[in-house]
């Protein structure tokens, strides 16, 4: 375990504390929470980065950090009534099948190197941007509402197109893996 592990591992702590401040309505606490979150994710990485201190384990410690903070908040604001559902399930699914393709080719192949596309960081940010934006809202520290719309349209199009876009490489992967295994 190392500096950078430990970070991630405490930003997945924040998950609980940051659903417990939306189902109360507590949307200005929320957003802080997300905040710090967001920090911890760029200083994470940039001490792995400056400090040559890189780990499996944090190559997928991190993106499931990252999964599990949007997916739980995207369900606690679609309960609460904020975000639609269908953008919630298309979301949901995706992340679903990222992990378990992941979870697939880790056990066929023992061993996995995520590496974060673009479309997969355009996704992240967007959907960042979105819960900030309709936790702002409802806290009433934006008319951030009519924005919502178009937001909710561009983290459909960024989620379906990074989700097709890992299932396109990680198949290839998996095809390149299979056909080695068949060669041995």
């Amino acid at each position: 375990m190392n500096i950078p592990n430990t970070i991630t591992i405490l930003r997945m702590g924040l998950v609980p504390v940051l659903v417990y401040l939306l189902l109360h309505g507590d949307y200005r606490a929320a957003i802080l929470v997300l905040l710090v979150a967001g920090i911890s994710d760029a200083l994470d990485g940039f001490i792995a980065r400056r400090f040559d201190i890189c780990t499996d384990l944090g190559s997928v410690l991190d993106p499931l950090a990252d999964k599990i903070l949007i997916i739980a908040s995207v369900l606690t604001l679609t309960q609460r009534g904020l975000m639609p559902l269908w953008l919630t399930v298309v979301i949901v699914i995706r992340d679903l099948i990222i992990v378990g393709g992941a979870t697939a080719y880790y056990l066929r192949a023992g061993s996995i190197e995520m590496a974060p596309n673009i479309t997969s960081k355009l996704n992240t940010f967007i959907q960042v941007c979105l819960i900030l934006l309709v936790m702002a809202t409802a806290a009433g520290m934006t008319h951030g509402a009519a924005w919502l719309p178009v937001l909710f349209g561009c983290a459909l199009f960024t989620t379906v197109i990074s989700g097709v876009h890992y299932i396109l490489v990680w198949g290839q992967k998996g095809a390149a893996l299979k056909k080695r295994a068949a060669s041995d």
